[in-house]
């Protein structure tokens, strides 16, 4: 592994949080694979050999839960959704390179295998604990067949994470008022041999290791906590039929907690890529064993499992450990988490059966916003998004240079390329490799759409069309600029929007496959003739909308009507589960304040021009904020949820007239405006210019 600039000498490995095989795919879901997707692709385009792999999580106690549930057995249960997603992921041009499942011989073998190294290496030893335990059915009640109380933050909990509280992972027999999802009966517990990996021996590892951990802010953050406190060794067992098998005999029917064997499944799945294309085409042990530059791309409520656990794992096994994780934030709908069993979510099939370009949700879900904040999604939202910025500033650039192009010079004019325009393109790759040196999809997505957004602004200022009779040359010579930028866009894009881009290419006359080029290509002569083109992308008009938005309200409705509970209690799990739960909101406050005193707060639009944490701090950023008539300083307890580096140019709105204050040693001249636990911030709608007062 190295921490040099991508691209680097290393094979590259990039991953995803494996779903678990228990349900159906929402665009909640699809947040983490289409970010992964675009990521490798981008890798690729800069010249780095990578593999995108991933598969489908075969085990664990929500599909047996489920599989019961339905009278099949686990592994029917399972391959019934595994073969689902091998389905829908080509749909959104998600191109695995291979896509495996954990229940396979190659999984099996090799998780079988890095845990009788970690026994050779002295890091497994047993333990008797208590164990939750059903006596009327006569039956162990591992993780989702247990729940109860959480013994840390008091909030309802289930098996072995704290979902509805802290988000904290639980061992075995620390639940508090143990219930049987069996029967619905009190457990009790009982006391029960088990394995554990000793994960505190190796505290000294990970605490330097999360110093060298690359990624979203989130990833590096998060795990200080947990690494740097007192960290608890990790039960790996469990007392179930579906699973890996414990090596060796004395198990005693004992198999591996799945978060042993899913993230083996990332080696597992790399394994059979080589043995599907050859170790002279990809080397999975030179990636795995030697010097890979591993980048995990998961949901963030798998933090802790991939930050801690996991490289452990690796470590002690002698792998090599990840570069970077880059953990994404949730998605809602129309302000709203996703809720399966009232049937309030954009479903992938569905999507796809409205008719809509997955290009169209890839670029949606990849530029809105950083990769570790929120996104909201709603059909009025992705309309104004594909509108206003595929439509109006891509497409519109494309179109209209192209088509000048063919019909006054049945191609690109035989002219030179200019200096400007030849350095801009080079600014916009300079962008493309920023942005995925810096983990942020969005910076290099936006590198494109600022490149056209360019292209746009020259073509309108050097009117050709006014050209061609009074300077035939110099029309000539805007027009092969302009084509140049849609080549160079069509490169530069081509990760976040490949089918489009393709149509793209074949469009300017470029034989091949538009992904299989290089950055390289951006600023190579374009052909000299191309046909006529047609318009990339549609707008979605406002009849739609309201139809999308009637259908989804009737849907939820009908599902409401059928469901007398008052919480989702469907298991939804994945390892990247980017979809938030509802929260209880407090109530509105009963004092209530005047007209005048409200007037007494002056609220202002400002522009953030700087963001970065401030050291020893877990949570606060010092923000530098244009408010127009001048600059702050601003701290604000956003470090661990935002994406600092993607937060230059967003519009926010501040208290100006607050008291200075000085927090961790640093001084604070007002305060950022944000919703939720999640600092939600606040912003705009229009282009209203910092400074401009809230009244």
């Amino acid at each position: 592994m190295s921490h040099e600039d991508f691209p680097t000498e290393n094979p590259s490995v990039v991953t995803c949080g494996l779903p678990y095989a228990n349900g159906d795919l929402h665009i909640g879901h699809l947040r983490t694979y289409v970010g992964g997707d675009i990521y490798s692709r981008s890798l690729r385009t800069l010249g780095q050999q990578t593999a995108f792999v991933c598969g489908s999580d075969m085990h664990g106690t929500p599909v047996a839960v489920n599989a019961e549930k339905e009278g099949v057995t686990p592994e029917e249960f399972a391959l019934r959704h595994h073969e689902k997603y091998k389905e829908t992921f080509p749909k959104f041009e998600i191109e695995f390179d291979n896509y495996g499942q954990t229940h396979d011989e190659t999984n099996t073998e090799l998780t079988q295998e890095i845990v009788r190294t970690l026994e050779e290496e002295g890091y497994v030893y047993e333990k008797e604990i208590p164990v939750a335990y059903d006596p009327d059915a006569d039956q162990w009640l591992p993780d989702r067949f247990v729940e109860g109380t959480c013994p840390y933050c008091g909030a309802h909990a289930r098996g072995d994470e704290c979902d509805e509280g802290c988000g904290r992972h639980l061992e075995p027999g620390e639940i508090e008022d143990p219930t049987s999802t069996l029967t619905g009966n009190p457990a009790e517990y009982r006391e029960r041999q088990h394995k554990f990996f000793a994960v505190s021996d190796l505290q000294d590892y990970l605490q330097e290791f999360i110093n060298r951990l690359e990624g979203t802010s989130n990833a590096q953050n998060q795990p200080r906590d947990w690494i740097e406190g007192e960290l608890q060794d990790w039960c790996i067992t469990r007392d179930m039929d579906w699973g890996i098998d414990y090596p060796g005999e004395e198990a005693d029917e004992l198999v591996l907690y799945v978060w042993v064997d899913a993230p083996i499944e990332y080696i597992a799945s790399t394994k059979q890529y080589t043995e599907n294309v050859g170790a002279d085409v990809f080397d999975w042990e030179e990636a795995w064993k030697e010097s890979g530059d591993i980048v995990h791309i998961i949901g963030r409520d798998i933090i802790q499992h991939h930050t801690v656990f996991w490289p452990a794992m690796l470590h002690a096994a002698g792998y090599v450990e990840p570069r970077a994780v880059m953990a994404s934030g949730f998605i809602t709908l129309n302000g709203k988490g996703f809720s399966t069993s009232r049937d309030r979510a954009v479903w992938a099939d569905e999507y796809l059966d409205e008719g809509f370009h997955p290009d169209l949700l890839r670029y949606y879900l990849a530029t809105n916003g950083g990769f570790q904040q929120d996104v909201d999604f709603s059909w009025s939202k992705f309309q104004e998004r594909v509108n206003s910025e595929l439509v109006g500033t891509v497409g519109n650039f494309l179109y209209r240079s192209l088509l000048f192009a063919y019909r006054n010079f049945e191609g690109t004019p035989d002219a030179p390329l200019s200096d400007e325009v030849r350095e801009r393109i080079e600014e916009a790759i300079d962008e493309f490799q920023a942005g995925l040196n810096d983990y942020s999809i969005r910076k290099s997505g936006n590198a494109a759409v600022r490149l056209a957004q360019f292209g746009n602004e020259y073509i309108q200022r050097n009117e050709p069309w006014k050209l061609t009779d009074e300077d035939p040359e110099q029309a000539a010579q805007v027009i092969r600029d302009c084509v140049q930028i849609a080549k160079a866009v069509a490169v530069l894009f081509a990760p976040t929007a490949p089918g489009k881009m393709q149509e793209l290419w074949t469009q300017i006359g470029e034989e091949g496959d538009v992904s299989d080029v290089g950055t390289d290509a951006a600023l190579e002569s374009p052909a000299a003739n191309f046909d006529e083109p047609e318009a990339l992308f549609e707008k979605i008009e406002d009849e739609r909308v309201e139809d999308l938005n009637e259908k989804l309200a009737e849907r939820v409705a009908e599902a409401t009507d059928d469901d007398d509970s008052d919480e989702d209690t469907e298991d939804d799990d994945s390892m990247t589960e980017s979809e938030s739960v509802e929260t209880e909101l407090e109530p509105l406050a009963d004092d209530r304040i005047s007209f005048d005193d409200f007037l007494e707060l002056d609220l202002r639009v400002g522009e953030i021009l700087d963001a970065e944490g401030i050291d020893g701090a877990d949570k606060l950023a010092k923000l530098t904020v244009d408010i127009g008539v001048e600059e702050r300083q601003i701290v604000a307890g956003i470090k661990q949820l935002h994406d600092l580096d993607s937060l230059a140019g967003q519009k926010v709105i501040i208290v100006a007239n607050l008291e200075k204050a000085e927090l961790f040693g640093v001084e604070s001249n007002g305060m950022l405006l944000a919703a939720g636990d999640e600092a939600d911030i606040l912003t705009t709608h229009g282009d209203a210019v910092p400074g401009t007062k809230v009244q």
